[in-house]
């Protein structure tokens, strides 16, 4: 895939995540990155982008459009002769998916910083698709969240962490 279409692929998904129901259009991608991250590029910059017209980025204008669309900036550059996406792991791609949805739930929830950052911790740890597993794990073990609460919260840490408060010890495997 052309740079160009990636950053038209973008703009699409953009629009979608904000409810537009359309692509967003170069002017409102512009407009927007300003507001939202304190610089752009011009609509004109961005046409000739998508047009084939300037094939390479900066490393400035690829750091902004990689922030501004929460990509890798690896991701804005025309991808090698040959490349399918294909190539690419199942795993890999639903984790990108999952990267998406989190970052995207991560906007919604701005009036609830924790929750936001929770979102915003898992969508950019290494492996988010592992981290949900392992959450799944966690509530579905008995107990397991109670005794994570009281370990975690802070200035609970009676006995310097001794396990005499009548839980059991942590299944092997898992961590303290």
């Amino acid at each position: 895939m052309k740079l160009g279409d990636k950053l038209k692929s973008l703009r699409a998904v953009e629009g979608s995540l904000r409810g537009m129901g359309r692509p967003m259009t170069q002017q409102e991608l512009a407009a927007a990155m300003k507001r939202e991250i304190g610089r752009g590029l011009s609509q004109a910059y961005l046409s000739q982008i998508e047009n084939g017209a300037r094939p390479h980025l900066t490393h400035t204008t690829r750091e902004l459009l990689a922030r501004f669309f929460r990509v890798y900036p690896g991701f804005l550059v025309d991808d090698p002769e040959g490349y399918t996406p294909g190539l690419q792991s199942e795993l890999r791609a639903i984790d990108a998916k999952v990267d998406s949805w989190l970052f995207a739930g991560a906007e919604q929830f701005t009036a609830d910083p924790q929750l936001q950052h929770a979102l915003l911790t898992i969508a950019e740890h290494e492996d988010s698709r592992h981290a949900i597993l392992l959450l799944a794990e966690i509530l579905h073990t008995p107990g397991l969240v109670d005794r994570l609460s009281e370990v975690l919260r802070p200035g609970n840490h009676q006995n310097g962490g001794q396990h005499s408060n009548g839980h059991p010890p942590p299944r092997p495997g898992l961590r303290n």
